[in-house]
């Protein structure tokens, strides 16, 4: 299916990381396993993977822009609709919230449309995916952070690259 309006953000995360993930973005968190280093810890330049939900049948996947403290990031990624906001379009700066029990990343919400004082409903997360090789165990929150450079294969999108991909994942149906 295609997205003649814009992106949507597999290809857009594809792009922004370089990271050669394949599937929906509901795949991404196992797809990524013995090739990417994953874990529940959020890091600037990791990919956060949301579970596939009634609605976001095919998941969706963002990227850590910036962490800002141990429950709240801001993330960029496309095809996240709200008020004001064109499907398919690109942003960041969105907040996400973590609002699970245990301050693991499991529940998060997400900015609705430009207001950061806004969150939205409540979306399951399968954890972070970072760029780095897998060495054979998920990170937790309690796993320090390594050094080294977070985004050492990230390339820019060019406005152009957006009418070249194809969607392969939705953003979340509008409650009515």
């Amino acid at each position: 299916m295609s997205n003649p309006g814009g992106i949507s953000c597999v290809p857009y995360v594809r792009q922004a990381t370089g990271m050669a993930i394949r599937g929906n973005g509901g795949d991404w968190w196992h797809n990524a396993a013995g090739l990417y280093a994953r874990g529940h810890r959020p890091e600037a330049g990791a990919i956060m993977a949301f579970s596939r939900t009634s609605q976001m049948q095919a998941g969706h996947v963002a990227v850590v822009q910036e962490v800002i403290s141990a429950r709240e990031v801001l993330i960029h990624h496309a095809n996240w609709g709200g008020p004001g906001i064109r499907r398919g379009s690109i942003m960041s700066d969105v907040s996400v919230v973590d609002v699970s029990l245990n301050n693991d990343w499991s529940s998060v919400r997400v900015q609705v449309g430009r207001d950061q004082e806004n969150l939205g409903r409540i979306y399951p997360i399968q954890g972070f995916i970072y760029d780095r090789p897998d060495n054979g165990y998920v990170r937790t929150a309690a796993t320090p952070r390594p050094g080294g450079p977070l985004l050492s294969n990230a390339r820019s999108l060019r406005p152009d690259d957006v009418r070249a991909f194809e969607e392969v994942a939705q953003a979340p149906a509008r409650s009515r």
